[in-house]
């Protein structure tokens, strides 16, 4: 008999803590329908007691899931669906090898046996814990190379994982501070038409930047950050000529610099510095016929030695599940409309 032909099994689980138990739960045990619905079983809570119905390897499944979350919330994680999906997207890889997918190459493949997902740990946030197979990557991706492009859709997580990163290693004492970056395409560079000083004339387009940097650092340090130049708020047009030293460098929207401010910012690389670059190579902003420096640099860079590249696609996409599937949508209509442009093509020079 097969694991899909096995007769369903009633599962026990009993948590020591009745309190932590109910934020396992969610309110309304909210977060426990959740797992019902993902894994195709039955799960019944009793003050801080469960039971779990459904086939023997799938209420395993969902024990360890149960038993993942508990461990979270023991450490102060509050949980999510985000953390939920993560815990049981995690739970499927344990006891075997991660999938294996051409955008990473083999140092970054999870090793064997390996059945839990990296995890960035600040001091505001705790420890946070990649959701899917591919932010795991990502993490692994930012520990082990100074330079990482990192490209995929909105929703990913890849900007919010390289800023907890980021801090990460300012709290560690690896880096002395934080430069933010992100090229302004809607005001053209010409920042000086904008009010304010350099910060108020950069911040609407850094918002994203900021909002993961208050996740993961407290207001007052943030503030106190950017008052001592610890975390600097640096114009692309302004970086030319500097040297970055000893510094987390976080380029973000990448998608939208030119061939020339791309290879001007990479060569800022300084002595004990780190770069991220992330961007949506989908959502470029350029005037039509400019090449994106990001797209240009994934290809010329490839395989240089120390240079991580690592690409989300539209599943790995962590915010609302409707986000999730916007995205495949869209991606969807482009890859039709690129069809129905070949077969134009072809027809024309037919003739």
């Amino acid at each position: 008999m097969n694991a899909e032909q096995a007769p369903d099994t009633d599962l026990s689980l009993t948590f020591d803590d009745n309190r932590l138990a109910s934020l396992v739960f969610g309110l309304y045990d909210q977060n426990l329908a959740h797992i019902e619905r993902k894994l195709g079983l039955q799960i019944t809570a009793n003050g801080n007691h469960v039971v779990i119905k459904g086939p023997p390897t799938v209420a395993e499944q969902a024990r360890h899931v149960l038993e993942s979350l508990y461990e979270q919330v023991r450490e102060g994680t509050t949980i999510t669906t985000g953390e939920v999906d993560g815990a049981i997207e995690e739970s499927t890889l344990q006891g075997s090898l991660f999938p294996v997918s051409d955008d990473f190459r083999p140092a970054e493949r999870a090793a064997p046996g390996r059945a839990t997902f990296e995890q960035i740990t600040t001091r505001k946030r705790g420890s946070v814990k990649a959701r899917n197979v591919t932010q795991d990557a990502y993490l692994r991706v930012l520990r082990r190379h100074e330079m990482v492009f990192a490209e995929g859709p909105a929703g990913t997580g890849k900007t919010w994982l390289a800023v907890g990163h980021a801090v990460q290693l300012m709290e560690q004492g690896v880096v002395e501070r934080l430069v933010l970056s992100r090229p302004a395409v809607e005001a053209g560079e010409r920042l000086g038409f904008l009010p304010g000083d350099v910060k108020e004339k950069v911040d609407p387009y850094l918002r994203p930047v900021y909002d993961a940097l208050y996740d993961f650092m407290e207001a007052r340090h943030v503030e106190r950050g950017l008052a001592t130049g610890v975390i600097e708020i640096a114009p692309l047009a302004f970086m030319r000529g500097r040297t970055l030293t000893n510094a987390v460098v976080l380029l973000d929207e990448a998608q939208n610099t030119t061939s020339m401010q791309m290879k001007m910012f990479l060569t800022r690389l300084g002595e004990g510095s780190r770069m991220i670059i992330t961007g949506d190579p989908s959502q470029i902003d350029l005037p039509p016929g400019q090449k994106s420096g990001l797209v240009e640099a994934v290809r010329v860079l490839e395989g240089v030695e120390g240079i991580g590249h690592v690409r989300f696609r539209d599943v790995d996409v962590v915010r609302h599940p409707l986000v999730r599937r916007i995205v495949h949508a869209y991606d969807e209509e482009s890859a039709r409309l690129a069809g129905t442009q070949a077969i134009k093509r072809g027809d024309s020079s037919a003739w």
